[in-house]
């Protein structure tokens, strides 16, 4: 148990450094560990700790989410791509968990919005020459990217 007990704590760890690191999941490797080890103690004494750690992941998936939103904005994206970089972002999170567990959220959250501010900004410019609408498209998704 002991051995467990030092895995699951270098999982919070990685979590903690994911925190302030992009592109490591943080809350979510938190949660799972505080998981992990209330499945192992029979959840006795873990009600607090999982609250807020629940709580902590939902906040942290909002943050992100006006992040995505916001990025789009400052690269010039139009309501329908920074509107589509939300929809992606939720879409690459939730869609790729089931097929990826482990890394699919991870590659979601990279992909989802720019796939989303892609495909936004497209529809919204189809007035234009296909050559400056894709140009615009790129600029937007990548925005939202960096």
């Amino acid at each position: 148990m002991l051995f467990v007990y030092w895995i699951l704590v270098i999982l919070m760890l990685i979590g903690v450094v994911g925190a302030v690191v992009p592109g490591v999941p943080g809350a979510s490797l938190i949660l799972l560990g505080i998981t992990i080890w209330g499945a192992l103690r029979g959840f006795t004494g873990m009600g607090w700790a999982l609250g807020v750690a629940i709580a902590v992941l939902i906040f942290s998936i909002a943050i992100d989410a006006i992040a995505t939103y916001w990025g789009a904005k400052q690269a010039g994206a139009s309501k329908w791509g920074q509107i589509g970089a939300v929809v992606g972002f939720v879409f690459g999170f939730f869609g790729l968990l089931p097929a990826l567990p482990f890394g699919g959220p991870l590659v979601g959250i990279f992909l989802g919005p720019f796939i989303g501010a892609l495909l936004g900004e497209f529809i919204y410019r189809r007035n234009l020459q296909l050559k400056q609408r894709m140009k615009l498209s790129l600029k937007a998704a990548m925005g939202i990217v960096v």
